[in-house]
């Protein structure tokens, strides 16, 4: 991602008397997810096509264990994506009873997809979770379908 310097001009009243001071901040690029430019050899495609909003990407949810907030997303065709930013409740499957419940999250223990996101207690697919139950496993993605959904793996 490249970050540019945009200037804009603020045009501020004081005491009746009007002055312009330019504004600096940072502009984000969008996030694309077309092919890289570079061929694995290291020489460059031809340029054949243009950035597309079909290909273009969204910063992570990066759903973390609290009090239940979420963000409705509009995505092609007009369908919607659910972004789950904080939870504190999962659907747990117990695969002996073959019964769903609603449990509290206590912790993250392990997550697959980052080192890192255990110490932060962020919650994606695979993750392994401490519930009242023991330790389950998420199936679901959190930052796509709104649900957060377990398979219980050691009971206590």
């Amino acid at each position: 991602m490249t970050l540019y310097k945009c200037c804009v001009l603020l045009l501020l009243f004081e005491e009746g008397k009007s002055f312009i001071k330019p504004l600096y901040f940072l502009a984000l690029m969008v996030i694309n997810q077309d092919r890289s430019k570079r061929k694995p050899s290291g020489g460059k495609y031809k340029k054949l096509k243009i950035k597309l909003l079909n290909r273009m990407g969204r910063k992570p949810s990066h759903t973390k264990i609290g009090e239940r907030s979420d963000v409705l997303i509009r995505v092609k065709g007009g369908q919607h994506k659910q972004k789950i930013l904080h939870d504190e409740n999962v659907n747990l499957y117990d695969p002996k009873t073959k019964k769903y419940s609603k449990e509290k999250i206590s912790t993250t223990t392990d997550n697959p997809a980052n080192r890192h996101f255990a110490r932060r207690n962020i919650v994606t697919k695979g993750a392994i979770i401490v519930t009242s139950k023991g330790k389950a496993r998420i199936t679901s993605r959190p930052g796509q379908t709104g649900t957060l959904n377990a398979v219980l793996i050691d009971s206590k």
